[in-house]
């Protein structure tokens, strides 16, 4: 009985405990894009590593995953692309005449594509994928 008296008596409690000031309480983090882009590509650099990175941040784990998903998709950091890009709009055909069809070469090919903001661009199916990747983001995002 003495023993675990002894035990009772001299056992102390040990917890980590975070002290606010009353100022910060309500207050949320402004992230700038390089930061997110900084912490989500920390997270990205081994096995299970998001849980952790977000509680090295002081971040919700929820959070630290939509940021990542805007990372992956492009999203994220996309306002920060400052740039020019030729682009050449061409006049609307002025009447449908009668085409004779002739065979297409490869460098006839066009393709037609629909950006979410309801603009279309058509594009030789020649042009290189490098080109169309750095110029899709800058027509989509106008």
């Amino acid at each position: 009985m003495a023993l675990s008296a002894c035990l009772m008596s001299c056992a102390t409690v040990v917890s980590q405990i975070e002290v606010l000031a009353a100022g910060d309480l309500g207050r949320r983090r402004v992230w700038t894009d390089e930061e997110k882009i900084r912490i989500v590509e920390e997270s990205l650099q081994g096995y299970r590593q998001g849980s952790a990175t977000a509680r090295r941040y002081g971040l919700s784990r929820s959070l630290l995953t939509i940021w990542r998903r805007e990372y992956r998709s492009g999203v994220l950091g996309r306002a920060a692309y400052h740039g020019f890009v030729p682009l050449a709009i061409s006049p609307p055909e002025a009447e449908p005449r009668e085409v004779v069809s002739q065979p297409r070469t490869d460098d006839d090919v066009r393709i037609e594509i629909g950006l979410p903001n309801g603009r279309r661009l058509t594009i030789p199916a020649s042009l290189d994928p490098n080109i169309l990747v750095r110029l899709l983001p800058v027509l989509d995002a106008s």
